[in-house]
């Protein structure tokens, strides 16, 4: 048991390095998509006011989330409320992340299908509104738990070891979190961009003058945002996985390096999205050149990346 114990120790400590290295390139990354969206003149791209808003979750992950994951897995003694409302907060930003996600195919769909109604229909003003409703939600979604849905009820007052197992109620996590929350808009989104693969297939396909460059750069944009789907997918699948044995088959020990690995996959994940970006779309990468340059290294930007840079159609 002794040794048991000196080996968790160790495995703690590489799982709180990691959350600490992934937790500033989340928070540093997802600062500059942000501030590469201010930045833009083409910030009425309301793609961009999406992504843009998943960037954010993506910080608050690194800023706040893997923190408290480090609290969590420490065991800190704390009122069982109090830890209740720290795994609640863990799970607001993963569903910000979902529904901007969903928000984003929504919108490209919109743009392929709807091609000339869709500035009628998608207005800054309805933007602001799909975002205040994906913001609500988030929240409302992750604090049900403080509701009563959780195992810390008759321990309000009452100190505990805070475990996230020890105050989130499984059932929970696989009905509501990963069956409802994250697992039906997934099957959404997959349906959507396979609809949009199609549209931009068929219209491509047909030759209609001046649709190859609109059709050209749609179906760009489109697999770029589908390769930031597919690795939100297989980042989180693993923890939901574990999460569904839990619950379903409780007998079967789990090696807690294997937990640990799910969560610093899931947690990678809000890495992973500016790296996508600086990679897959010029206009990202245009954005983050100039930033560097001008903002960090401090010297004059060149012409040619500020005239990308501002270009709408970049």
């Amino acid at each position: 048991m002794p040794n048991s114990s000196l080996a968790l120790s160790g495995l703690d400590g590489i799982y709180i390095g990691s959350e600490c290295l992934l937790a500033l390139f989340a928070t540093l990354g997802n600062a500059l998509v942000v501030w590469a969206v201010r930045l833009n003149a083409a910030f009425q791209n309301t793609t961009l006011c999406f992504i843009a808003s998943l960037a954010l979750a993506d910080a608050a992950m690194g800023l706040l989330v893997m923190p408290l994951a480090v609290v969590v897995s420490l065991g800190t003694a704390m009122p069982s409320y109090g830890c209740l409302f720290m795994c609640c907060l863990m799970l607001v930003f993963s569903n910000a992340s979902i529904l901007s996600l969903l928000a984003i195919a929504i919108d490209r769909y919109l743009r392929v299908k709807l091609p000339t109604r869709y500035k009628i229909i998608i207005t800054e003003r309805r933007v602001w509104w799909a975002l205040g409703l994906c913001w609500s939600l988030s929240l409302l979604g992750g604090l049900v738990p403080m509701f009563g849905w959780n195992k810390a009820g008759s321990r309000s007052s009452s100190f505990l070891r805070c475990r996230f197992m020890s105050v989130m109620r499984m059932d929970y996590m696989v009905y509501f979190c990963f069956f409802l929350w994250t697992l039906v808009p997934l099957l959404i989104m997959c349906a959507l961009y396979a609809n949009i693969f199609y549209i931009i297939r068929t219209k491509l396909s047909q030759g209609l003058r001046g649709a190859g460059t609109f059709y050209g750069r749609e179906l760009r944009i489109a697999k770029s945002l589908a390769l930031v789907l597919f690795l939100f997918a297989i980042s989180w699948l693993p923890l939901c996985t574990i999460n569904c044995v839990f619950y379903f088959h409780p007998e079967p020990q789990i090696p807690p390096y294997l937990i640990y690995l799910a969560i610093l996959l899931s947690h990678a994940n809000s890495v992973m999205n500016p790296i996508v970006y600086a990679y897959k779309i010029k206009k990202f990468r245009t954005s983050y050149l100039l930033i560097v340059r001008t903002y960090i290294l401090c010297k004059k930007p060149e012409p040619a990346l500020a005239e990308q840079t501002t270009d709408p159609e970049s």
